[in-house]
């Protein structure tokens, strides 16, 4: 049996961590050793406790400050810390909005270059990292079939009709497969979405319903898909992190887009733990908090980090295999 120091035994695996954390009005800092943050409680102080080793991003919204001491443990213990705006969207950065300049990654010279090392070998080919966007699609699909059907879903009230969905995957299935650019797929993504927040709405008895990007102040349903996608951007990040992926290589959203694989590896669960719950929480008149807590209950209990891990893997291997050798092209 191979031995372990105490530093092996208390690091938990990315794709194995179970928080993300929203916070605001608070102050996060470093308090005996641990990494705290303070609220106010009256004339009082409170002290409350974050468990950064099993934390996968920190979230800090309005009227949140940071010292650099927290920000030294978070590092090292590979937390990803991103700055936004009330409710957890939009997010900033120093001067831009941007999903790269967004987060602020954790600095390791040890995290594995083996899937950044695949990913390049083929994402400079238009062929292949089509074949890359097709596959995070397929993905995509397979999780929506997956998920939406879900017993915790179904008992609290989000019994979506299986024929419908089947025919909505099948019918985007086979247009991802016939894709021949990724003007066609992204086109398929957003018909797909459109029907899709259109099923979700008679599924909970919503009414009538447009998606309005960025939507505070307009119907909660808006709301809370935005507030939700930003949580699903988290992980995304955190995965892409992880695997030493650089995010401006995307697949399909965006070669100008320093963010773009954030958008890629993120909507592998959007749809599928995300949306539901959005209509969910609306239909039942949820406030943010709540809202929050169900879809980080949601993520969590799908293994949506695993997903997304295991998928961006799979793909970089994959993909990276159908590349011809640089000598067998100049031959």
């Amino acid at each position: 049996m191979n031995d372990l120091s105490p530093s092996d035994l208390k690091t938990i695996l990315h794709s194995k961590r179970a928080n993300l954390y929203y916070l605001e009005h608070c102050r996060v800092l470093v308090n005996g050793g641990r990494v705290e943050y303070v609220t106010d409680g009256g004339k009082r102080q409170l002290y409350w406790n974050i468990p950064i080793a099993n934390t996968t991003c920190l979230l800090l919204g309005t009227g949140t400050s940071i010292t650099q001491a927290a920000v030294r443990e978070l590092a090292k213990a590979g937390v990803l810390v991103g700055f936004c705006g009330g409710g957890g969207t939009p997010l900033f950065s120093a001067n831009e909005r941007d999903m790269e300049a967004v987060w602020f990654s954790p600095q390791s010279e040890y995290r594995p270059t083996e899937y950044l090392q695949a990913w390049v070998k083929f994402w400079f080919d238009d062929s292949l990292r089509l074949a890359a966007a097709r596959a995070f699609q397929l993905s995509r699909l397979a999780r929506l079939q997956a998920q939406w059907p879900h017993r915790h879903l179904r008992e609290a009230g989000f019994a979506a009709d299986a024929g419908r969905l089947q025919a909505l995957v099948e019918r985007s299935r086979q247009a991802v497969t016939l894709a021949q650019d990724t003007t066609a797929l992204l086109t398929e993504e957003a018909r797909l979405s459109k029907a899709l927040f259109k099923l979700a709405a008679d599924t909970v008895g919503y009414g009538d319903f447009l998606r309005a990007k960025r939507g505070t102040g307009t119907d909660p349903a808006n709301r809370f898909l935005d507030h939700g996608n930003y949580l699903a951007y988290g992980l995304g990040a955190t995965a892409c992190w992880v695997l030493g992926l650089p995010h401006g290589l995307a697949v399909l959203h965006g070669k100008t887009r320093r963010g773009g694989l954030v958008f890629d590896v993120a909507d592998l669960v959007k749809d599928a733990t995300i949306l539901p719950q959005a209509f969910l929480s609306a239909m039942r008149g949820d406030d943010e908090q709540q809202f929050r807590r169900n879809c980080i209950e949601a993520l969590a209990r799908s293994e949506a980090l695993d997903f997304m891990i295991d998928t961006a893997k799979a793909v970089a291997l994959e993909i990276a295999a159908q590349a011809v050798p640089a000598q067998e092209q100049s031959a």
